[in-house]
């Protein structure tokens, strides 16, 4: 499956899933299907293009050039990004703490590309694969930024409700992208193990876990709740070395360790300008 396909059908089980929820939910206050009001829909589609199509576009692409294990390396950057854009976004303070801190992460980011240990990936397709999969945890960090935005507004929605809208709709901008790759490439046929790929990224990653880390974002904030993507290269390193025999060398090591500073920097001082 082509990366366009593979994302479309992912979120067709994940809206599948969202509707089962409300379904299931509808008489216990559960989430509503669409948002209402202009502000809602507003709200909604600029998080769906960011947070769904947009994510989900440069994820899949990213991950076709470049090694899981690498790629899961550079999505801890994903809250440097958030407090970034938090300063135009929610009006931020940025100090010269915060740009050194940016810049030892992009050192360790740079780290990991150059010296990754997956050599039998050409370096120019790394590149690749790196630059999408860093534009794809920025897409996430404006959804994080937008949702907190929104959840402050209080008259748009539940934290789950805005996973379920802009998902909804995110599947479908997705869906002319998914077109243009099957009739230029063909209808794919997927196998037992695609289809069970696909559903364990639409249910498991999707629904499960776009509802917990909302949720997360509306108890502990944006920045906060973005730092459990502290998890992924360890998660990601290793299920790449047992699943898809990736090597594991100590560059990564090196890099994860600059890339944790970084991050940790930046979250240390956002949290002392904060103004709360």
């Amino acid at each position: 499956m082509g990366p366009a396909t593979s994302a479309w059908l992912r979120y067709v089980f994940a809206v599948a899933g969202f509707l089962a929820w409300c379904w299931i939910y509808r008489n216990r206050g559960g989430p509503r299907i669409f948002p209402e009001g202009k502000k809602a829909w507003k709200y909604t589609f600029w998080m769906a293009l960011l947070g769904t199509m947009g994510y989900q576009l440069l994820f899949m692409n990213g991950m076709k050039w470049t090694a899981a294990g690498d790629a899961s390396m550079i999505i801890p950057m994903n809250p440097v990004f958030t407090v970034l854009l938090a300063v135009p976004l929610l009006g931020q303070r940025l100090s010269p703490r915060m740009v050194f801190g940016l810049l030892v992460g992009l050192i360790g980011v740079a780290i990991v590309v150059s010296w990754s240990p997956n050599t039998e990936i050409q370096f120019s397709h790394r590149l690749i694969g790196a630059v999408m999969i860093a534009l794809a945890a920025l897409t996430w960090a404006a959804t994080s930024n937008l949702t907190k935005i929104a959840l402050l507004d209080g008259t748009i929605g539940t934290s789950l409700e805005i996973v379920v809208w802009y998902s909804i709709v995110g599947w479908v901008l997705l869906t002319p992208w998914m077109l243009a790759e099957v009739w230029q490439s063909g209808m794919p046929i997927p196998n037992t193990t695609e289809w069970i790929s696909v559903a364990y990224l639409g249910v498991i990653s999707t629904v499960l876990t776009y509802a917990w880390f909302a949720r997360g974002i509306d108890r502990i904030g944006a920045t906060a709740a973005s730092s459990y993507v502290f998890l992924v290269p360890v998660f990601g390193v290793l299920s790449g070395w047992l699943l898809l025999d990736e090597s594991i060398g100590f560059s990564m090591l090196v890099g994860f360790c600059l890339i944790v500073s970084g991050v940790r920097e930046v979250q240390r001082e956002s949290e002392r300008l904060s103004p709360d």
